[in-house]
């Protein structure tokens, strides 16, 4: 007959009680490994050691049941099981700050994804359990970019970049913090340089900072003598000539220049398929005057209306007539704005190669896209 003990130990019962019932709990987390409960208070933290009167599993799943049992009135505890529904954001918004008093680290990561996340509460999940998961997943939410735990969590991440593991959460951090706009311009420069050496790091560049880059390219031989030709164009409000312009300046070059290196490089298929998405983005102000199915339509297209400008769109007629010397960057152009995660997929579907493989797998797709970049970057195109 099993004698142990049902409850737990009279001196953590009386503590516990106290703790839950006399202060304003607002956080909990347990130390397994040191048996201690800690708890986040309006007044500071608390500590609470446990004496466990049986194994040390079962215990702390009691003490679990007590916490359940005084905050939702139910000792059955979270159920963790939920655990697909609520890391894909789908936990209500109610009574969120209760799933924090649980001592139960799925549930402080429901509340990482949940919508209504506010920038209190990152505070308070953050004290729980301050991972760099944890701070991918709050700097998602808007409501925690735009509160005082945005910086806090941008600075963890950016320290801890370089003892990452993986490769796709390395770029994704970068990406992060500069679509939060939560970096300096001492910690964008660092980015910058890194991204010399983890060419990935450019995709977030490339997607949040286009017009912005830290320069380091000068302008196409020939920018001075385009800028004449294109400004009456632009004045107009010629959408694809302001674009060409800018793609000559050296701001242009040196997103040309970025992109090509990260193409060059890419460590993943998910890099590979963020930085066409990236590179198609900074076309949107064009309006996207070609679209294709296919990375082999793409270019047919492209070379079809720069030789036949007849029939398409205004602006590239316009274009093209003002300026047939740069017919070729024109060309490179269009093709570029083409550009979509989606043309990736006849390399990329079921293809789990990665480094230095997943670079010969892809090279009939990336070279070509090289050589418009080159075109681009080449005076008298």
């Amino acid at each position: 007959m099993d004698s142990e003990p049902q409850d737990l130990s009279s001196e953590d019962q009386l503590r516990l009680n106290i703790l839950m019932r006399a202060s304003q709990v607002q956080a909990v987390r347990i130390d397994e490994g040191r048996m201690t409960l800690h708890a986040l208070t309006d007044t500071g933290e608390a500590r609470v050691s446990l004496h466990a009167n049986c194994r040390a599993d079962r215990y702390l799943h009691r003490v679990k049941e007590f916490l359940a049992g005084h905050v939702l009135g139910s000792p059955g505890g979270y159920p963790v099981y939920l655990q697909r529904w609520t890391r894909m954001g789908q936990t209500s918004d109610k009574h969120l700050d209760v799933l924090l008093l649980l001592g139960e680290p799925e549930a402080v990561v429901a509340v990482a994804h949940a919508p209504g996340l506010t920038d209190e509460l990152a505070r308070r999940a953050w004290w729980c359990q301050p991972t760099m998961e944890m701070a991918r997943w709050m700097l998602e939410k808007d409501s925690v970019i735009q509160g005082r735990m945005g910086p806090v969590l941008a600075d963890f991440l950016i320290e801890h970049l370089p003892f990452e593991a993986s490769t796709d959460a390395r770029m994704h951090t970068v990406r992060l913090v500069l679509h939060g706009k939560l970096t300096n311009t001492a910690t964008t420069a660092r980015l910058w340089r890194l991204a010399k050496t983890t060419p990935d790091y450019f995709i977030g560049f490339l997607e949040f900072m286009s017009e912005q880059l830290p320069q380091d390219q000068s302008e196409r031989g020939d920018f001075a003598h385009a800028a004449t030709v294109l400004t009456p164009l632009i004045t107009s409000g010629n959408a694809l000539a302001e674009r060409l312009l800018s793609l000559l300046s050296a701001n242009g070059q040196t997103w040309l220049r970025a992109a090509s290196e990260a193409l060059a490089k890419p460590s993943t298929s998910l890099a590979v398929y963020a930085l066409l998405d990236a590179i198609r983005q900074y076309f949107v102000s064009t309006g996207y005057p070609l679209e294709a199915a296919t990375l082999e339509d793409v270019f047919l297209r492209a070379e079809s209306m720069v030789k036949n400008p007849a029939g398409q769109p205004e602006a590239l007629t316009a274009l093209l007539a003002a300026a047939p010397q740069f017919a070729r960057s024109i060309q490179a152009m269009l093709v570029l704005s083409a550009l979509a995660s989606s043309l990736a997929d006849p390399w990329l579907l079921r293809n789990t190669a990665v480094g230095a493989l997943i670079r010969r797998k892809i090279a009939p797709m990336t070279q070509p896209i090289q050589d418009e970049m080159a075109a681009l970057r080449t005076a008298g195109h």
